[in-house]
């Protein structure tokens, strides 16, 4: 009989996780540092054609591409002289469980099934929970979403909560955990115990199912417009959203599109504390995640994470919670549209964003979510309000993470704030460094492969390992 204590449980996590995938890592384990990352998402037996058949065979993908002609005219009036760019929104809401994440449920489900499993298993706390659950019930597989609900008190965020219900009513168990490092060891024993796949947001399956979206995006933009837009913005968390948008835009020819990034500053949260858990209001797209998974992907529950979002990443901004949820008061007064968090945090990036391009350049939005009732934001003001967090309209530069929410006072407190990406692209190489054997890289299909992982060149990483070398 297996020993089900931690220790033992976390010893055997590799050998859990092939057999709960069929995807054998080991030949991109060799080293520690490079692997073969098209290797890796070649791992995936079906071209896009093929993909995208798969979905729309289960009511996935093909969403409308919608312009938000009153949100580009507010722009306009807050833009200077021949600046506002037009921009657009792809209304993923639309997908069977609400979510661009039925797109990344779909293929790995389909191939579950395919592979003869007769369950999957998701750890998550978000929408991806509920995209499992309803592409399971479709193929009549069973469906297990271990989440991260409660702190020690016993209490639940409004929208991790939501997110359970919509498990729930899709048929699968939901097992509810509290914030802790418990998450991953339950995970791997329900894999164990029931033998069911490894439904993870980061398996290459995950990843190729976004990777129609990006497809779709210069389908319908050249349709629209005659050609491929000039940004898509990305609400970035754990950066398969970036990933298989980028690739898609890739697939589909474009080379042009610059692709944006976008998340909820939470800077001085941490997302592990039992303290932090219930003073962040919101539980997707914020730095809590999108920091960390840009500069080192792999801290995933598969051996090699197939999200590798600074390898796409054109621009990283940030945005504060409280004008986060001015958005999502926007897009309903000004476009009819009543969406969840997640897709306005990217949008209240692109409003900013579109007043210092030009009027005839364009933007697209590449997600919307649904808006259930935990997902609003009058339901998480008053989780707010409940906690201590002053609530106050101003300027939301004033915002503090975990003691304040500023709702802006008018739409051009919105403001456009770059993360420094060559600091991150320096932590990430730093990070591989620590594995090199006695902290030094001189392989140089490493440092060719750093350079693919940052975007940059081998002259810029040889320049951060050699200053480091050169350290005190």
């Amino acid at each position: 009989m297996k020993q089900v204590d931690y220790q033992s449980v976390m010893a055997r996590r590799n050998d859990t996780m092939l057999t709960a995938l069929g995807l054998d890592y080991s030949p991109f384990l060799e080293n520690p540092i490079a692997f073969d990352y098209e290797g890796l998402m070649g791992m995936v037996e079906y071209d896009i054609d093929t993909i995208r058949r798969i979905q729309a065979d289960s009511g996935v993908g093909n969403t409308a591409l919608i312009e938000l002609k009153q949100i580009t005219e507010l722009g306009r009036l807050l833009a200077p002289a021949g600046k506002g760019a037009r921009i657009f929104v792809k209304d993923e809401a639309a997908n069977p469980s609400g979510s661009y994440k039925a797109r990344r449920a779909s293929l790995s489900l389909h191939h579950a099934q395919k592979s003869g499993f007769r369950g999957a298993v998701a750890a998550t706390s978000g929408n991806y929970g509920a995209a499992v659950a309803s592409q399971a019930a479709m193929r009549n597989l069973d469906c297990v979403v271990v989440q991260e609900v409660f702190d020690s008190l016993g209490i639940g965020q409004p929208e991790i909560l939501e997110k359970g219900r919509a498990c729930e009513i899709y048929g699968a168990e939901v097992l509810q955990l509290s914030v802790g490092p418990e998450l991953f060891y339950q995970f791997l024993r329900v894999l164990e115990e029931t033998g069911y796949f490894n439904a993870s947001l980061y398996t290459p399956y995950a990843i190729a199912g976004v990777e129609p979206l990006g497809v779709e995006i210069v389908e319908q933009m050249t349709a629209a417009t005659g050609r491929a837009p000039d940004v898509v913005m990305c609400t970035h968390a754990g950066g398969g959203n970036l990933t298989g948008t980028a690739r898609g835009l890739i697939k589909a020819g474009t080379t042009e599109t610059q692709v944006v990034a976008a998340s909820v500053d939470l800077t001085g949260l941490h997302m592990a504390s039992d303290r932090d858990f219930n003073r962040k209001h919101f539980t997707t797209g914020h730095t809590g995640f999108g920091i960390p998974f840009a500069g080192w992907p792999d801290r995933t529950d598969v051996p090699r994470n197939a999200a590798r979002a600074l390898r796409y990443m054109d621009r990283y901004m940030l945005l504060k919670q409280g004008e986060v949820f001015y958005m999502t008061e926007i897009l309903a007064r000004l476009e009819g549209l009543e969406r969840g968090p997640a897709g306005n945090v990217a949008l209240a990036g692109a409003l900013a964003l579109a007043q210092e391009m030009d009027e005839n350049q364009t933007i697209v939005v590449q997600e919307t979510e649904y808006a259930g009732a935990g997902k609003q934001p009058s339901a998480q003001l008053s989780f707010a309000r409940s906690n201590g967090i002053d609530i106050r309209r101003g300027d939301s530069e004033e915002e503090v993470p975990g003691e304040s929410v500023v709702i802006p006072d008018h739409p051009s407190r919105l403001r456009v704030r770059d993360v420094d990406l060559d600091r991150v692209r320096k932590s990430l190489i730093r990070k591989a460094a620590s594995l090199a054997p006695e902290g030094r890289v001189t392989r140089e299909e490493d440092i060719l492969f750093l350079a693919e992982e940052t975007r940059t060149d081998t002259d810029f990483v040889s320049q951060v390992l050699e200053s480091d070398a050169g350290a005190p």
